[in-house]
């Protein structure tokens, strides 16, 4: 019997339109569909970003994740949800893998794929590109992310303002993932630094509790701050070109 194929689904981080066609039509053909869903959330946002889109629920296996800090225990998890995937895809039958946003920007299915490969070294596998969360919200707020000769640099949040400082100090554009109960303090550094008017966040784009906003001298961080949240940080105002 031939192995199944894996395939790894970007759903966009918000509305089932974001899905790439291609991706869809893998969705589709899947025996099986593998939906990461955060533990204590009672509903798997890869799957909220599939809403209008028919998928038998036979097919769903959601998986709870908690991202522990410590590395042990996420690679025991990773191990474990290898394990079960593995016998699938050696049974024959054909696994999709979704992740938020893009498969291979700071995702989980990256981890996932490593270890299928290290269980079946021959593994048959495509991944599908999805939409990133700081592209998505770059279009939202109709904020260019990147023109001429900008520098521009994608990085989860430092822990420190000093850290954070410099990036923004080095760089025409920096994009801030994970930032969570950090943005207060990242706030506060923007505003310190006199940019806090030309930069934009967003949460939650295109799923309940979206929040936008072009400007961020005003937003407030206990009222923002929450899971899928991105940063644009632009170091001088937009120059007309």
């Amino acid at each position: 019997m031939s192995t199944g194929t894996l395939w790894g689904i970007g759903v966009g981080p918000g509305p089932a339109g974001y899905l790439p066609l291609a991706a869809l039509d893998a969705l589709r053909r899947a025996d099986l569909i593998y939906a990461p869903r955060a533990r204590g959330a009672e509903l798997s946002v890869a799957l909220q970003c599939l809403a209008g889109i028919d998928i038998d629920p036979a097919r769903l296996r959601e998986i709870e994740f908690n991202m522990d800090p410590d590395r042990s225990v996420l690679s025991e998890h990773y191990a474990q949800l290898a394990d079960a995937i593995a016998l699938e895809l050696r049974a024959g039958r054909d696994v999709a893998y979704l992740t938020i946003g893009d498969s291979l920007t700071y995702s989980t299915y990256g981890y996932v794929l490593a270890a299928l490969r290290a269980r079946i070294p021959d593994l048959p596998q495509r991944t599908f590109p999805g939409i990133t969360s700081y592209a998505a919200a770059a279009s939202a707020l109709a904020w260019p992310l990147g023109e001429g000769k900008e520098r521009v640099l994608i990085l989860p949040c430092p822990e420190t303002p000093e850290e954070l400082r410099n990036d923004i100090l080095t760089h025409d554009i920096v994009v801030l993932m994970k930032v969570g109960a950090r943005l207060g303090w990242v706030l506060d550094l923007l505003r310190e630094m006199g940019i806090a008017e030309h930069c934009a966040f967003a949460r939650r784009i295109g799923l309940p509790g979206e929040l936008l906003a072009s400007g961020v001298g005003d937003l407030v961080a206990n009222d923002a701050m929450g899971y899928l949240a991105t940063l644009l940080v632009r170091r001088q105002p937009r120059q007309e070109r």
